[in-house]
């Protein structure tokens, strides 16, 4: 196979529907789209008109917003430290590394304390649970808030 014999998949390409190209063609005359009325016409913008009564856009209330002071934290449990060695400095970017979290949260690494550790290990994180520092100080290891 050469470079120029690369094409796309078969059936992923289709050609442009040309409309109004004549009646032989299937799609002239009235170009798709029936006769006469609002939708003819060049320029039609209906959308969402619906006849005067209230569209359903506006009937429904809104709902929520998006909290623009929220803090985005990685979070992890204790437990998914067990894979690590002992005397291991856990830090976001070494679980990063790692491949143990898929992304680095903007305002740092949150431990949980779900599970057990059985490692004696060193985190620095932005945040712990009152149960993880139970868990991280139960196995000899120590904590820091960074």
């Amino acid at each position: 196979m050469r470079l120029h014999e690369i094409g796309p998949a078969e059936g992923s390409v289709f050609k442009k529907k040309r409309v109004g190209r004549g009646t032989g063609s299937g799609m002239g005359k009235t170009a798709t789209m029936g006769h006469k009325g609002q939708k003819a016409r060049s320029g039609s913008k209906k959308n969402g008109f619906e006849g005067g009564q209230m569209p359903l856009t506006r009937r429904l209330p809104k709902r929520g917003f998006t909290n623009i002071f929220a803090k985005v934290y990685n979070v992890i449990n204790v437990s998914d430290l067990n894979n690590l060695e002992d005397g291991t400095v856990v830090t976001q970017q070494l679980l990063y590394e790692m491949r143990i979290i898929k992304k680095m949260e903007k305002d740092g690494l949150k431990v949980l304390g779900r599970g057990e550790l059985t490692k004696r290990l060193d985190v620095k994180a932005a945040k712990f649970s009152k149960s993880a520092i139970e868990a991280i100080t139960a196995c000899g290891g120590t904590f820091e808030v960074v």
